[in-house]
């Protein structure tokens, strides 16, 4: 792999790395041989990284050239993103304080050098940084308020202003960067694609238990595929793969939210994607798009403080309170009474404007059937948790749940397909999970979700392997698909 640190000019360049070439913006952007290089990597150390400037089209023409530009154009959108500085804080929040906890002024400028810090003690934090923002040279700006402290902005740091003493440092961090063994040389067998895999192993209700993320994995090296579990720290790393399978509890106020809009626009093939993640986790957008389908549902009604009162009146009681983003039965309370349905009042309108109200429509069991790319993959029956009227029962540190039966896709009656497959491709071609409710031989939609549950032994009792095999599948025709219309792999 070749190493190119691209500047604005060469001979103002301060730093000697071994086996590193050091050539101009302009070189880059207007020698023909460059265009037809491969195996290339670009660190962008351009004093600009401004739209339609020098640096700006350095990293933009590296990406379509395959290069392996460092920062990306994502990266250098997300360093002039203010929303992106306070979501990166609020992200790494007890991070910043502790590693700031002994410092008395109320400012202070972190300097980060592929990923390091003189001080080593803030190392942590510089590599989380380095991660989010990928550029090689930051300037990180923090401000103490009355919460604490604060990510205020990040900026690249132009290589003439390093400080004289900082020098030899920056020189035996590049070296150790550049020198250091890379994921791509590790694999095996010269797979034909990357994917990677989001979750998190200590997520409480993760979507996949770890015997079903290794029979994906499975599915995806037979396939030629090689994969790699990332997590929350490898967001900068998403330009290295093909394709993203997000295995994590997606919320569009969440980085997988994030991954997704990023893995997204580097042309990954990503499940789920952003629009799917953004439809599917806000019950007052499905509320409103199964009613403008004509889809059964539960009347539903969508409520604001001020029109709380529409509740008791239109849906009468027991019914149901639902936060938009709700998940796994949690933000989801049944109100018996009006005195209920006031505390839940209280403890959903804490956390946000709106609520969605639903009639309570009893049943045995729920419909979940999994959806993807148009077609069903499997059918399951979720059974009420005992003596309760939800598939989840938590109480205090324990959850209990009902028992699940999978059953034939062939076996299932076929309302309950239809109505499955119009509510799902109204909202895409990703991977979904429709629940519903079937009660006097009429079909209602519950919800659509993105980031269906995969357990081995349940959603998988019926197809075995081949459910693994079929989603693994799609991402490959998705991934072939992209490169019939000229989008090139990863691998270079």
């Amino acid at each position: 792999m070749r190493n190119l640190i691209i500047v604005d000019n060469p001979q103002n360049w301060p730093l000697q790395i071994p086996e590193v070439e050091v050539i101009s913006s302009r070189t880059y952007l207007t020698d023909p041989q460059f265009s037809k290089q491969r195996r290339v990597r670009v660190y962008n150390l351009c004093r600009s990284y401004r739209y339609q400037r020098v640096g700006y089209y350095v990293s933009l023409l590296a990406e379509a050239r395959g290069h392996q530009p460092l920062p990306g154009v994502m990266a250098i959108q997300d360093l002039k993103s203010r929303t992106i500085v306070r979501i990166t804080s609020d992200d790494l929040d007890d991070l910043i304080q502790k590693s700031f906890s002994s410092i008395q002024s109320s400012h202070f400028t972190l300097s980060i050098y592929f990923g390091k810090n003189v001080a080593k003690r803030y190392d942590r934090l510089s590599q989380q940084l380095f991660s989010q923002f990928q550029a090689p040279l930051l300037r990180a700006e923090f401000v103490r308020s009355k919460q604490g402290w604060v990510l205020q902005s990040v900026n690249p740091i132009a290589a003439g202003e390093i400080p004289d003493e900082h020098r030899p440092f920056v020189v035996e961090q590049a070296r150790r960067f550049f020198d250091r063994p890379r994921r791509i040389d590790a694999k095996k067998e010269n797979p034909r694609y990357d994917l990677a895999i989001l979750r998190d192993p200590k997520e409480a209700f993760p979507p996949s238990d770890e015997r079903a993320i290794q029979k994906f994995i499975k599915a995806a090296e037979n396939l030629g595929f090689y994969v790699e579990e990332i997590g929350k720290q490898d967001y900068g790393r998403l330009a290295e793969f093909d394709a993203l399978f997000i295995r994590e509890t997606t919320n569009v106020n969440h980085y997988t939210y994030r991954f997704a809009r990023r893995a997204e626009a580097e042309d990954l093939v990503v499940i789920d994607d952003p629009e799917s993640i953004l439809r599917c986790t806000n019950k007052v957008f499905l509320s409103e798009l199964l009613t403008q389908l004509g889809i059964s549902a539960p009347k539903t009604i969508t409520i604001s403080e001020e029109t709380k009162d529409r509740v008791s009146k239109e849906l009468g009681f027991p019914c149901i309170l639902k936060q938009p983003d709700s998940s796994f039965s949690q933000g989801v309370v049944k109100a018996d009474n009006r005195e209920g349905l006031e505390r839940a009042f209280v403890t959903l309108f804490s956390s946000s404007d709106l609520l969605v109200a639903q009639e309570f429509m009893p049943t045995e069991f729920d419909w979940r059937v999994g959806i993807l790319n148009e077609e069903v993959l499997y059918v399951c029956k979720y059974f009420m948790a005992r003596k309760h009227w939800q598939i989840y029962e938590r109480n205090g540190k324990r959850t209990y749940s009902g028992k699940a039966e999978c059953i034939p896709v062939e076996e299932t009656p076929p309302p309950v397909i239809q109505t499955a497959l119009k509510a799902a491709n109204a909202i895409g071609r990703g991977f979904y999970g429709v629940d519903l409710k079937e009660t006097n031989g009429k079909v209602y939609v519950i919800e659509v979700n993105d980031n269906p549950s995969i357990d081995s032994g349940f959603e998988d009792a019926v197809l075995k392997d081949e459910l693994y095999d079929r989603i693994m599948k799609v991402i490959l025709d998705r991934i072939e698909q992209q490169k019939e219309r000229g989008i090139p792999s990863k691998k270079n």
